[in-house]
């Protein structure tokens, strides 16, 4: 994981949550970080932050900070969820990360 963060460990976690939609606005670049790549490509139709990690097989904390990078450079836009619903409609993130782990064992 050391190699595909450049070492970094966080990401803002302000800047998006596991349900975080996250959207392409461009094409992946020749030369461009495989994962970066990967992201941009599944992304064409809004996915999940948590999803991202699932197809990737990586953490959602090392996906944050991929996600971070190629939105700092404008390739992806974070849509958050409509703030108009109520909190007890949202999944408990801690399901959620339940959920992936389980993916992650199949």
């Amino acid at each position: 994981m050391y190699t595909v963060t450049g070492g970094r460990s966080r990401a803002d976690e302000s800047a998006m949550d596991m349900v975080t939609l996250i959207v392409s606005e461009c094409d992946p670049a020749p030369g461009m970080q495989s994962e970066h790549f990967k992201i941009l490509r599944m992304c064409r139709q809004p996915m999940a932050v948590v999803e991202i990690s699932s197809e990737l097989g990586l953490p959602v904390s090392v996906v944050r900070i991929l996600l971070c990078d190629l939105l700092d450079t404008g390739r992806i836009t974070a849509r958050h969820p409509p703030a108009a619903l109520p909190k007890a409609q949202l999944p408990d993130p801690e399901i959620l990360k339940q959920v992936l782990v389980g993916l992650q064992k199949l």
